[in-house]
């Protein structure tokens, strides 16, 4: 039976419980969806004691099926105001899952307030433990503190400086897989922030003395559907070959190419900087300097587009290196420099910050003439500036909006306050959609059509932007997007392998339409929190100046209609 575990800061108290059959049937994004709407009041202060902060693993978690341990967050947002869920890899998905744990649910806030973190030892029974101790903290060493007071086999999602200040910037950080470090980030939308309103610095799970047993109804069909599908994985070029060799960085070429890269604040220009900051230069100097690409960020991974980075010297400096972080720091700030954005996502895994976030808002200083476009140290010293806690330190670390604001920008590529990832909705319409209808806000988890043939043409992305939406929803309540990556280019009958697998795991009959389901009850939830958060149709827009200002690499604008984005999620 799986096991809800249910902290409460308060009386702190961890208690564990059967997971109710309610929540049987949804994992990861729909599990928190459902939670949230059930337990937290849409309209409450985010960092304020009746905010929860919610942990979820997949329908099929446990279980052996590729990337099925992924771990996600939910919260209301501190960024946006709104729903929130953000998912990752590591190893700390799987350890749950052996001891059984599917669901945990923070409540409350400790008082008298402190620090606290919640362990889960080998024995199994959970427990809260102080820890003022590690206030301050980066999250590096305190991977390593925790490794020398519970041993080095333990899984760890933590926060940084950023989230203990509340940061609405602010990341939970979960160790890899390969190298133990905390380079795994469950990044968007202020959640570590929320982690930190709690008091809870870090979550530590042992290894489980025995193993809890995963419950088939139909052992020998999973296992075939399983297979099955894995063998779709080794078929796609993109899986089996392009993401094993330059991780998720093999993006960049195919979004410089269309115009969909951002470049120096979304304005739409070519990108002039793609040799110096490209996947081949990314793959030539982690061969040059010993670095590793092929890893597996979670454990029984096929696809391991997971890598490590070495400095110059050849010493490790950041794993999962990864486009988003290239994207936004790289060439929206027009920073010609890899080791230079290797070392701010470094520093920002350590301080338990959004790259995402932070590219864009250094982009609109650069815009605004606070620094020089491409002033990787000046980059730098504004990253300083938020770990010294200035004033402007502060402003930088609530957000590229507040920011855009302060600076009276005219350009701020945000999306119900959150920043717009590493796309321009200009040359990728069907992302653009999504970014602009998706509860989530300015998110590249909600439906990148990036790509796509036409996709920067009108013409069926809002059509193909709510599919891509409701893929996306469905698979973020079992495996990671890159193995479903096959779903909606070469193999879209793969569907039916994920339907026979689940009716091996939990039993019933299971077509391609209940799967898809799955993604359907997800975004009706989120948009039901939304709706009652105050959200309305108005905050489903994009930016007016990407409507307005032509790219100038394509001459395209975004002129999709209020009318056509009002069909997108119409419920």
């Amino acid at each position: 039976m799986k096991k809800l575990l249910r902290v409460d800061m308060n009386m702190a108290t961890a208690v564990v419980e059967d997971l109710p059959d309610k929540y049987r049937l949804l994992g990861n994004r729909g599990l928190v969806a459902k939670v949230l709407n059930e337990e937290v009041d849409p309209t409450c202060d985010p960092l304020g004691t009746n905010n929860k902060l919610v942990f979820a693993l997949g329908l099929l978690a446990g279980t052996g099926f590729p990337t099925g341990n992924r771990l996600s967050v939910g919260v209301k947002s501190p960024l946006t105001g709104g729903i929130k869920e953000a998912n990752s890899g590591g190893n700390i998905g799987s350890q749950l899952a052996h001891h059984g744990i599917q669901l945990i649910i923070v409540e409350n806030q400790p008082n008298p307030s402190g620090l606290f973190l919640l362990h889960i030892p080998a024995e199994g029974t959970p427990r809260l433990l102080k820890a003022d101790h590690y206030a301050g903290i980066g999250t590096y060493a305190l991977v390593e503190n925790l490794k020398h007071q519970f041993g080095d086999k333990i899984a760890v999602a933590c926060i940084g400086p950023a989230g203990e200040r509340r940061y609405k910037n602010s990341t939970i950080q979960v160790t890899d897989y390969s190298t133990g470090h905390p380079s795994r980030a469950m990044a968007r939308g202020g959640i570590g922030a929320v982690m930190g309103s709690k008091g809870l610095k870090a979550i530590v799970v042992d290894r489980p003395k025995h193993k809890t047993e995963v419950q088939y109804a139909d052992k020998d069909k999973f296992a075939k559907a399983m297979k099955a599908y894995l063998e779709v994985l080794h078929r796609n070029a993109v899986t089996s070959t392009a993401l094993p060799m330059f991780g998720t960085m093999v993006g960049m070429a195919v979004t410089a190419k269309t115009g969909a890269l951002p470049v120096k604040n979304f304005s739409g220009e070519r990108c002039g900087i793609l040799e110096e900051i490209g996947a081949h230069k990314f793959h030539q100097n982690i061969n040059r300097r010993g670095g590793k690409t092929g890893l597996a960020c979670q454990p029984g991974c096929p696809i391991r587009c997971s890598n490590i980075y070495n400095d110059k010297q050849g010493n490790y400096l950041t794993s999962g290196f990864e486009y988003e972080t290239v994207a936004l720091l790289g060439a929206n700030c027009n920073i010609a420099d890899l080791d230079i954005i290797a070392q701010m996502e470094r520093k920002c895994d350590d301080f338990g910050l959004d790259t995402i976030e932070l590219g864009a808002a250094i982009a609109v200083c650069m815009e605004a003439g606070k620094i020089p476009w491409g002033d990787g140290e000046k980059a730098m010293a504004l990253l300083q500036e938020i770990t010294d806690d200035t004033k402007f330190g502060r402003i930088l670390a609530q957000g590229t909006q507040t920011v855009g604001e302060y600076l009276h920008a005219k350009h701020v590529p945000v999306v119900k306050g959150q920043a717009l990832p590493g796309y321009d909705p200009r040359n990728s319409k069907g992302t653009g959609v999504g970014y602009a209808t998706s509860p989530m806000g300015g998110d590249h988890t909600v439906g990148t059509t990036s790509g796509m043939p036409g996709d920067s043409k009108k013409t069926g992305r809002a059509k193909m932007s709510q599919l891509f939406q409701v893929a996306y929803a469905t698979v973020d309540n079992f495996m990671c997007h890159f193995a479903s990556f096959p779903l909606t280019t070469t193999h879209r009958y793969a569907v039916t392998h994920i339907a026979e697998a689940l009716a091996g795991r939990y039993g019933g009959d299971w077509t391609e339409n209940r799967v898809w389901g799955i993604g359907l009850e997800t975004l009706a939830l989120e948009k039901g929190f939304n709706r009652r958060a105050g959200f309305t149709a108005k905050d489903d827009r994009l930016p007016r100046f990407f409507y307005d200002e032509a790219s100038p690499m394509t001459g395209a604008t975004f002129d999709i209609t209020d009318e056509e984005l009002a069909e997108v999620l119409p419920f």
